[in-house]
């Protein structure tokens, strides 16, 4: 019985460690999103006079820094 247990409770801690996992892919990709959403939202200002082109620079520095740290499967 303690052999069960013990492989019952191995699978659960994987379980919990894939569950983990998961979301912090699922929260990278939700950051990744936003970055782009704020790059393209900074370039259309900048094409219509009411942004500037530093503005997309930053917002472009932004998504290449999340890419480095998540890789560009964290923008799909």
């Amino acid at each position: 019985m303690a052999g069960f247990l013990d492989r019952a409770k191995e699978q659960a801690q994987r379980g919990l460690a894939q569950g983990k996992e998961k979301m912090e892919e699922v929260q990278a990709q939700r950051a990744g999103h936003d970055l782009v959403r704020k790059l393209g939202a900074a370039y259309y200002r900048q094409q219509h006079g009411t942004g500037s082109p530093e503005e997309v620079q930053r917002a472009l520095a932004a998504v290449e820094q999340h890419i480095a740290q998540h890789g560009d499967s964290a923008l799909r």
